[in-house]
């Protein structure tokens, strides 16, 4: 059994979402063989030197996991892409790329957070390929923590004011592009969040070809925990209260 979770954007304005986090950690996640966490575990982060009774929580958590023998995967989403080396020795957290394919059971699938499949945000690509640049990561890191902070709230103001003047399609993934990358990479199955649309979709290749792929999205957390199990037998959503 190997879980997959998204966009649980942890913060101290809804400890209740942290609380479903803690309760999956602790019944569901050390009876699988992996747990992978595909972005936006945080609301937002602005580096591994940032502390708090949250991200101590939250690290607790995911170390108790990993010293009981149980991989944790994770692959960076758009809230938190500063989440580094530090972070992932502490807990003994492996990080992932962008794009990185895995076996399951068979089905060689394609995971990634999703926002890099959401081309037609231009807005947004521009302003990833900007704050995805190592020099600027670097310069940004090397600021006063309370200054970080400040900017980071400035940019999430920005971002809450852009997104209502984008369309929902403009915030989706491009199906066009999404069956390139799939077909260019040879999965059979996509797994992503990111949307917060929590489903599933058969999809073709491409117009010309009869070759199908499977693209599962997942849910973001609120009062219910959007969890995607995988076994020998197939994929179900399981959700926790």
């Amino acid at each position: 059994m190997h879980y997959f979770i998204a966009d649980l954007h942890l913060n101290e304005r809804q400890p209740e979402i942290t609380e479903l986090f803690l309760q999956f950690m602790r019944e569901n996640a050390p009876l699988a063989d992996s747990v992978y966490i595909l972005g936006d575990l945080f609301d937002f982060w602005i580096g591994d030197d940032e502390d708090s009774e949250l991200i101590r929580t939250v690290k607790t958590a995911i170390q108790t996991l990993t010293t009981q023998g149980v991989p944790c995967y994770f692959i960076c989403g758009n809230r938190d892409f500063l989440l580094g080396k530090t972070f992932a020795e502490q807990t003994g957290m492996q990080l992932l790329p962008d794009y990185y394919l895995i076996d399951l059971y068979g089905k060689k699938t394609l995971i990634c957070h999703g926002d890099t499949l959401c081309i037609d945000d231009i807005k947004y690509q521009q302003f990833r390929r900007k704050v995805h640049q190592k020099w600027r990561q670097r310069l940004f890191l090397c600021l006063p923590l309370w200054l970080r902070l400040k900017i980071a709230h400035k940019i999430r103001a920005k971002s809450r004011a852009d997104k209502g003047t984008k369309s929902a399609q403009i915030m989706d993934i491009n199906p066009q592009f999404t069956a390139e990358t799939v077909a260019n990479l040879g999965a059979e199955w996509l797994i992503h969040g990111h949307t917060h649309k929590q489903a599933v979709h058969i999809c073709n290749i491409s117009s010309e070809s009869d070759r199908l792929f499977t693209r599962i999205v997942l849910g973001d957390w609120g009062k219910t925990a959007s969890i995607l199990a995988v076994d020998e037998k197939g994929f179900a959503f399981n959700e926790i209260r």
